[in-house]
């Protein structure tokens, strides 16, 4: 008999009369207005307007939960297109299965169109959330101990987790809790994302690849360790082979990156203006260029002449000619 364990929950969802309350979907939400809330603040502290993340986020979130699916259902098609198998559970995202690839992927090109239709670098915007969407990843995994899916080999760790259904193949006993290590790992990131972005002030995109890079190390090894279905390739499951190219692809942007366009760029977000769309957007100047704009007008006034010094100058100009014309 173990001594400790995580309890898996007796049931993923609750309902409030005929509205069924599900676990997994609260924590896909909660996650969400997590990253939107981090993400606005550090959008903010880098020059730019408080709700621009979450207008882009009404664009990057529906993007995101299609591409999510669709990679979740391309790559395990034999859950929903065999023998045997109702394809119309393939639109039953509640029920879990999310490929985080494939929502950064389409919620990158989800928040590429809402930066575009502001008028901002797309660049910038990634590493402003970039830290908020390794937080909403931690708080999303805890979705999948509401479904009792996604764990691993067995163990007797007192942090094993009990999984009690043996509802889809599932075989009740003691799991390691992949779900947690990557919920924690997730944290890691984000916190590490923040450090950086402090200590070397990165920019154009590089923050961004950085949460991708030390993601894809965690979630390496952490795939490895699951005991679910999946296709192998060489010996390795897909999902690790994604997140090793992936990998290389991130740690290459930083370094070729950082070398062409080093420090980060300063953002300067055009300004909201009332009436039709078309309209000339106004941007805000900087506080250092009104500054600068307000000393070269103070200058300006100090090499001007003082009225009263005028005529003194023109009475000593008379003086000296009336002078020349006596001596004559």
């Amino acid at each position: 008999m173990e001594l400790a364990y995580i309890p898996s929950p007796s049931r993923g969802v609750l309902h409030l009369g005929p509205i069924p309350l599900r676990g997994y979907a609260f924590c896909i939400i909660i996650g969400v207005f997590v990253a939107v809330w981090l993400g606005n603040r550090r959008w903010i502290a880098r020059g730019g307007r408080s709700g621009t993340v979450a207008d882009i986020a009404v664009w990057a979130v529906p993007f995101g939960l299609v591409g999510g699916r669709l990679y979740h259902v391309i790559t395990d098609y034999e859950l929903y297109f065999s023998d045997g198998r109702d394809w119309v559970n393939a639109f039953k995202v509640w029920e879990g299965g999310l490929g985080i690839w494939g929502a950064i992927a389409l919620g990158a090109l989800g928040a590429w169109i809402g930066a575009r239709r502001r008028g901002i670098p797309m660049p910038a915007y990634a590493d402003a959330v970039a830290p908020g969407i390794a937080f909403a990843q931690a708080i999303g995994r805890w979705g999948n101990w509401f479904n009792q899916e996604l764990y691993g080999r067995e163990t007797h760790l007192p942090w094993a987790l009990h999984i009690t259904s043996s509802e889809g193949g599932r075989v009740p006993g003691y799991y390691h809790p992949t779900f947690l290590y990557e919920s924690l790992w997730c944290i890691g990131v984000a916190l590490l994302v923040i450090w950086a972005d402090r200590r070397f002030q990165l920019g154009h995109g590089r923050a961004f690849a950085l949460y991708v890079a030390a993601y894809c190390v965690g979630r390496f090894w952490i795939e490895y360790m699951r005991v679910d279905d999946a296709h192998h390739v060489l010996g390795l499951r897909l999902n690790d082979w994604t997140a090793l190219i992936v990998f290389l692809l991130a740690v290459t942007y930083i370094v070729v990156s950082a070398k062409r366009r080093p420090g980060r760029e300063a953002v300067v977000e055009p300004g909201v203006v009332d009436g039709e769309p078309g309209d000339e957007a106004v941007v805000e100047a900087k506080p250092e260029a009104k500054d600068k704009a307000d000393a070269d007008a103070d200058a300006v006034e100090l090499t001007k002449p003082e009225d009263d010094e005028v005529p003194e100058a023109k009475d000593e100009a008379q003086a000296e000619a009336e002078s020349g014309a006596k001596k004559s």
